[in-house]
Formats: structure tokens, C-alpha cells, sequence
């Protein structure tokens, strides 16, 4: 079976040739060799019994299924296959659907077909469809859905078509070599609106402008464009640079925010998508994406010490710059949650020389279970930022379902002294809860030219 090339999404098939007769033979179904099995043993018996009549019917009995095989073999249908995912990316718990069609482009109609699409266990079962005569030029299409309450990427495919004789005797199985990749992220929960105090100023699109009010030596000249006041040109810098330059009287600041997930496969017990490490993935997801939208430079960072692929120097900026990057962004954010898995490692010493490097705003941290070591590091964290939240989750809590023990609250404790908004989560608590309380009453969201505070 050749596969023309599909219109929704390349999936290319495998000539029904190539197998040979050996091939066609081997997918004789349970009837076809039942016959082939009758018809040698009768034709045996005759030969014996010298019953010329009986070798007729054992000769037919056999024959049948063999040219059931080379007419299936000979078929030469030309099958198109596409698979469309609506959406490629969803959140856990949620429904995609999977669109299947299959295109005959050859000029005869097809027999019976069956189609079968290869989906791992997570996902659901294996989605099989019977599809009817398909005209020459034809088409049909079927969907699926598939769901996941675990985060990841699974691939979808190959695609597969069944092709029988009217007998039931033959069966080939032609497959599609074309594979999609289905990527189930963090559930996000939307946040409210807080202002935290002693953050510094600047918040998203209503940020901080620096003026260059020093000599000539600090001002960065740009390029004239037009309608530039002409009393801005810079006239040294144009001499330098042969061409009109201008004045840049400010720098816009963007305000940033570190997003810090423990990782530490030891800070964590149990599994699942009620676990506790689920819980930071999501908050982590969660935070990234509300600051992100409010025209935050967001960054994530690990125990690790390590970022994301593609990320500038200040991170992923939000909501200032085109929607489409800003949606790339924020999808980019969102499939490396979908994989994160925990590290093997026992600090936090890495992620603390990130943060004593530079990279000063809000910081935003998901830690699992913390010891008198890792509880005086994260301490330390909060002093080249001007706000910083944590949220601590004790595995021994969230896998009894009780309170939250004396020793977490003790490291809470320590925390906040540090100056760190420090909140213990248990089993069932709200994101948004613990969010509002970081900032107190929330507030109605001014204007970006005004507002200040973050959310």
C-alpha cells in the first residue's frame, strides 16, 4: 500500500509490495489456514484412498486461501494517512482528541479496513475502527480522545491499516511511519491579584525607568529614527559612528522573578499526581504563568542550579512583547514542567550560587522537605532580593494526610525570620489561598502605567 503524501499531517506508508508472498502468507488469518490445513489433509487422504473426487475438494480447500494471499498482495491500494492532535498540549486531567483520516488516492476503492492507532497505556486503550468500502478519492475520517493525570510527553503512532479478502482469509497489516507527540503539562491554577511589600519597585509593564542624568559618558546613544526631537541628537556619538545618533534618556527595568523548584528526589516521598512534588510542579507552573502575563521577566531554576534551554540573560519577559512570543514563552515554560523529574541531589548549594550571582527581584520558591543545613542555606537566599516567598511541603504530612508537624513549622519559622514569607502546605491546601495571604488583602489591578506591588 504506497501513502500519498497527507494535507493535515505527514504520515507516509509502506508499499504493499515489499513484504512479498512471503509476507501475504504469513497474514493468512485463523479461517485461511484452517482451509490450507483442511485442504492438504484432504488431498492426502485422497492420494491414499485413491478418492479422485475428495482431491478436488482437498485442492480447492487449499487453493482457496492462496489466492486469497496473492490478491491481497497484489492489491495495490494507495492510502494517504494524517493524524491532527486539537490541542498538542493540554494539562493534566484534560481531554485532547485525536483526529485520524485516511485519503484512498488511487483510483480503485478499497475493501474493509481496519485502522488501529498505537497510544501508551496511559493515555487510555488502543482505539480501533472498522472503516467501510472508501470510494477512489475518498475519504473518512475518525477521532479519539485521550487523557492523562500524569505529566510528560507521549508519542502517538505509529498509525496502522488492516487490509482483508472478502473471505476473511488474508489479513496485511501496513503501518504509517509518522509519529506526533502528545504533551500533558502542569495543571495551573489562576492567582489573585496581591501586592507584597518591600518588593522593589517596578511591576510588569508599569516598570521602573532609569534616567541617564549623568555626563556623556553614560548616556547609551541609539540610531535617529523618525520623528526623534532633533535636540536629542548626540553629536559625539555621531561623529563616532558616521551616522544621526540619538539620546536614549531611558532604559526601561523590567521587573524579574525567579521561580526556584526543589527537585531533590530526597526531599520528597510518595508518588502520583496528589504527591506533594505535584503539587510544586503545579504551583511552580501556576506562579511562572501569572507573572508571565503581568509582563514579569520570569526564570526558572532548579536545585540543580540549571535554567531552561533558550532563556536570556533575564529570563522569558511577559506580556510586552508580541502575543505570539509571548505565548512561545510561556509554552516553553510549560513543556519543560511537563518533564521534570526528580534530581539525585542532596543540597541546594547549587541553586544558592545562582542566586548569590546576580539576577536580583522577586523570588518564588516550591521546597520539599528542608533540614537544619538546607533551612540555614535557603535563609540566606532571601538577602539579594527585595521579596522572596517560599512554600514548604513535608512529605511525612501529605503522605499521612495530617497537620503539619512541629519540625516544619520550626523551619517556616527560621525562614520567615530571615525575611522570607514563608507558608507550610498541606494535603489540600489552594495555591491562591497561600497566594493571597503572601500579600494580604488583595487589590483591584490599577492601571500598568501605576501599578505597583506584583502578582
Amino acid at each position: 500500500m504506497n501513502a500519498a503524501a497527507p494535507r493535515d499531517h505527514a504520515a507516509d506508508g509502506e508499499d504493499g509490495g515489499r513484504g512479498g508472498l512471503r509476507a501475504a502468507l504469513a497474514g493468512l488469518t485463523t479461517r485461511g489456514r484452517s482451509f490450507l490445513a483442511a485442504g492438504i489433509a484432504a488431498a492426502g487422504c485422497a492420494y491414499v484412498l485413491g478418492q479422485a473426487d475428495l482431491l478436488r475438494v482437498g485442492l480447492l480447500l487449499a487453493v482457496l486461501p492462496l489466492i486469497c494471499a496473492v490478491a491481497a498482495h497484489r492489491t495495490r491500494y494507495r492510502v494517504a494517512g494524517s493524524r491532527r492532535l486539537a490541542p498538542q498540549r493540554v494539562e493534566t486531567g484534560s481531554e485532547a482528541r485525536v483526529h485520524l483520516r485516511v485519503d484512498n488516492v488511487s483510483r480503485v476503492p478499497t475493501g474493509l479496513l481496519m485502522l488501529q492507532d498505537h497510544v501508551p497505556y496511559m493515555l487510555g486503550p488502543r482505539p480501533r475502527f472498522v472503516l467501510d468500502r472508501v470510494e477512489a478519492g475518498g475519504r473518512r475520517e475518525v477521532s479519539y480522545r485521550v487523557r492523562s493525570d500524569l505529566r510528560g510527553r507521549f508519542p502517538l503512532g505509529p498509525l496502522q491499516l488492516r487490509l482483508g479478502d472478502p473471505f476473511g482469509m488474508c489479513e496485511l497489516t501496513r503501518s504509517f511511519s509518522a509519529y506526533d507527540t502528545l504533551t500533558v503539562i502542569p495543571r495551573t491554577e489562576p492567582l489573585p491579584p496581591v501586592t507584597l511589600g518591600g518588593e522593589s519597585g517596578g511591576y510588569g509593564e508599569g516598570r521602573q525607568r532609569s534616567l541617564a542624568l549623568a555626563g556623556d559618558d553614560d548616556i547609551i546613544p541609539r540610531a535617529y529614527r523618525h520623528g526623534d526631537d532633533l535636540r536629542r541628537v548626540h553629536w559625539r556619538s555621531t561623529a563616532r559612528y558616521g551616522e544621526l545618533m540619538v539620546r536614549r534618556e531611558e532604559q526601561p527595568q523590567r521587573a524579574r522573578c525567579t521561580v526556584l523548584l526543589d527537585t531533590r528526589e530526597l526531599a520528597y516521598e510518595g508518588g502520583g499526581p496528589d504527591s506533594a512534588f505535584e503539587w510544586a510542579v503545579s504551583g511552580a507552573a501556576s506562579v511562572l504563568t501569572h507573572l508571565l502575563e503581568r509582563g514579569y521577566a520570569v526564570r526558572l531554576l532548579t536545585d540543580t542550579g540549571s535554567g531552561m534551554p533558550g532563556e536570556g540573560a533575564e529570563g522569558f519577559a511577559g506580556s510586552g512583547r508580541a502575543a505570539e512570543e509571548h505565548a512561545e514563552a510561556a509554552g516553553l515554560l510549560m513543556d519543560t514542567l511537563a518533564v521534570v523529574d526528580h534530581s539525585d541531589g542532596a543540597g541546594l548549594s547549587r541553586a544558592f550560587d545562582v542566586l548569590r550571582g546576580g539576577h536580583e527581584g522577586l523570588l518564588v520558591a516550591f521546597f520539599g522537605d528542608l533540614d537544619e543545613e538546607q533551612t540555614a542555606l535557603t535563609a540566606r537566599m532571601r538577602q539579594r532580593h527585595g521579596a522572596a516567598v517560599a512554600f514548604v511541603l513535608d512529605s511525612g504530612t501529605w503522605l499521612t494526610g495530617g497537620s503539619v508537624a512541629g519540625a516544619v513549622e520550626d523551619r517556616v519559622r527560621r525562614l520567615r525570620e530571615a525575611g522570607w514569607q514563608a507558608f507550610a502546605v498541606s494535603p489540600g491546601d489552594r495555591l491562591a489561598e497561600l497566594w493571597q495571604l503572601a500579600g494580604g488583602t488583595p487589590t483591584q489591578a490599577p492601571a500598568a502605567d501605576t501599578y505597583g506591588g506584583w502578582s
